[in-house]
């Protein structure tokens, strides 16, 4: 055990004392917790604060830390914890006097020590499934047991989602797509069988002990992700820790450990037992980071992006001296980076994953030219399709699918635009192809110029301007965002005298194929015309 004190006087055999008295400033996470969450001194019953000094502060079987472990914004960041004190207190209480003991774990500790704590709490304890029920019912605002097979319970109290499980180890045997869970009956077991050190730290309540067994905070100061034993036993254990050291990456921007960058290249073909649903939620995390590229670049370097998502890693094109293009892959991060910048409120799923696999049929599409060009005619169909059958691979949802198809079929269609030829009809086309996704489109369309010639770019912004322009015009004239034909169903069926049936629709198509090449058109001119149109049907 290693304890630190101000004083730097050692009162047990077993405590190695690491002075922060002086002009040296206090370790953070010392001052803060003493401070903020009121962690009691280890030695002297207590009495650090009447003897005038810093507290002291206990970490079971850590590392020594030294005073400069966190950056001052870090130390700042420990302060967070102390929103949570009302509700962790009363509930570490209710615990404590059912005989269990219960401590603030995993990202919750994490992101407190980095100044990102929301408004997710995660719990660890050594009462069972059942016992936690008995607690929480009668003290929480609603209690769900969604995960209760995992041996988690989740409340909400006081705006707080809550989430309490039971001190735990699961692995996977070689062929099962879900965790096999036994229940253990100490912290230190539960910690071990964590991910990342980062994520092994806990705050025992309601005492406020800092536990960190690994060397977690360490490992958070160095903004480097390890796991708490062997990478290889850890992923062995669950496969899809794998993706989450790149979606960590991401995330946190903090560099994963050679050692399991190693173990992930070696046993990436253990993602395949994982179900789809589950790689999906994270390759959803990861999209939605800060940081995407990196996390993105790890799975590819690593190989786990050739299970997973085997379209990105495609990208990265075999060049030819006498043929040249420009870097897909490369070119696809940019994209996505560009279109992080464009977002507007807050990341945008369907934006990213657009941006990300709207090139992913040129690999099927490339051809070589005679005279040296490299082409890649209709890749944006082919890619609509490939991105359709890989999104319902990775189970996503009928809407979210058809929206980042759509996009990506679309993505290349501002091109025939060139310095503002189209006709309005053409831009009316433009809107009613893109529907709702129209903003979407905007950005994506932007985003896709990667292009180093300076004239280059700023010709193609001034067209898209160009192009919005007119379309904000044509919006005020004729309302787009809602192109219909001059007549609806009802009315057609009554100027024709007919009934409901096919003659209804392509009737309707007639006058919305008028509307958008003429623009509106009057009551009695689209009588006019569909009467004309019946006529030649007739005929």
């Amino acid at each position: 055990m290693v304890t630190m004190c101000a004083e730097g006087k050692c009162r047990g055999v077993r405590h190695k004392i690491r002075c922060q008295a002086g002009d040296a400033p206090v370790c953070a996470p010392i001052e803060g917790a003493i401070r903020k969450w009121g962690i009691r001194c280890a030695i002297n019953g207590g009495a650090c604060l009447r003897l005038g000094h810093v507290p002291c502060f206990v970490v079971p079987n850590a590392n020594e830390l030294s005073p400069s472990v966190l950056s001052r914004e870090q130390h700042r960041a420990v302060s967070e914890p102390l929103r949570i004190a009302p509700v962790a207190d009363d509930l570490a209480r209710r615990f404590q006097e059912a005989g269990f003991s219960l401590a603030l774990v995993g990202g919750s500790v994490r992101d407190a020590l980095l100044g990102r704590l929301g408004n997710d709490l995660d719990f660890t304890t050594d009462a069972r499934p059942e016992d936690v029920l008995k607690i929480l019912r009668p003290w929480a605002d609603a209690v769900w047991e969604v995960g209760i097979a995992f041996g988690t319970v989740g409340a909400q109290k006081d705006g707080w989602q809550i989430e309490v499980t039971t001190y735990r180890s699961e692995a996977y045997d070689r062929t099962s797509r879900k965790p096999e869970v036994s229940y253990g009956d100490s912290i230190e077991e539960d910690l071990v069988r964590r991910d990342f050190t980062v994520n092994a730290m806990a705050v025992a309540l309601p005492e406020k002990v800092f536990i960190d067994p690994h060397g977690g905070l360490d490992d958070l100061a160095a903004r480097v992700l390890r796991t708490p034993g062997t990478p290889e036993d850890s992923f062995s254990d669950d496969p899809l820790r794998m993706m989450r050291a790149a979606r960590f990456a991401a995330q946190l921007d903090f560099e994963v450990a050679p050692e399991v960058v190693a173990a992930m290249k070696d046993m990436a073909g253990r993602i395949d037992i994982v179900s789809a649903e589950r790689v999906r939620e994270e390759l959803n995390k990861l999209i939605l980071s800060s940081h995407p590229r990196k996390g993105l670049s790890l799975l590819v370097d690593t190989g786990l992006a050739d299970r997973v998502l085997p379209e990105l890693p495609a990208l990265r094109l075999e060049r030819d001296e006498h043929h040249r293009h420009k870097d897909v892959y490369d070119h696809t991060l940019i994209v996505l980076e560009q279109a992080m910048a464009l977002e507007s409120e807050g990341p945008d799923l369907t934006l990213r994953l657009a941006a990300l696999l709207h090139d992913i049929g040129k690999p099927r599409t490339r051809r070589f030219e005679n005279d040296g060009r490299v082409s890649f005619h209709h890749h944006e169909v082919v890619g609509a399709k490939m991105t359709k059958k890989r999104m319902i691979a990775l189970k996503y949802s009928n809407d979210l699918v058809k929206d980042v198809s759509r996009l990506v079929e679309l993505h290349l269609r501002f091109h025939g635009y060139g310095t503002g030829e189209w006709t309005d009809s053409a831009v009316r086309r433009y809107v009613r192809d893109a529907g709702p996704l129209l903003g979407r489109l905007h950005k994506l369309t932007r985003s896709d110029c990667t292009t180093r010639n300076k004239r280059k770019a700023s010709a193609l912004s001034r067209a898209y301007d160009g192009l919005e322009e007119r379309i904000e015009q044509l919006q005020q004239q004729e309302e787009l965002d809602a192109i219909r034909p001059d007549l609806d169903g009802n009315q057609i069926m009554e100027i024709l005298g007919i009934r409901p049936g096919p003659a209804v629709g392509q009737a309707y198509k007639h006058l919305l194929e008028l509307r958008l090449e003429n623009g509106p058109m009057e009551y009695d001119a689209a009588v006019a015309a569909l009467r004309e149109w019946w006529a030649e049907q007739e005929a």
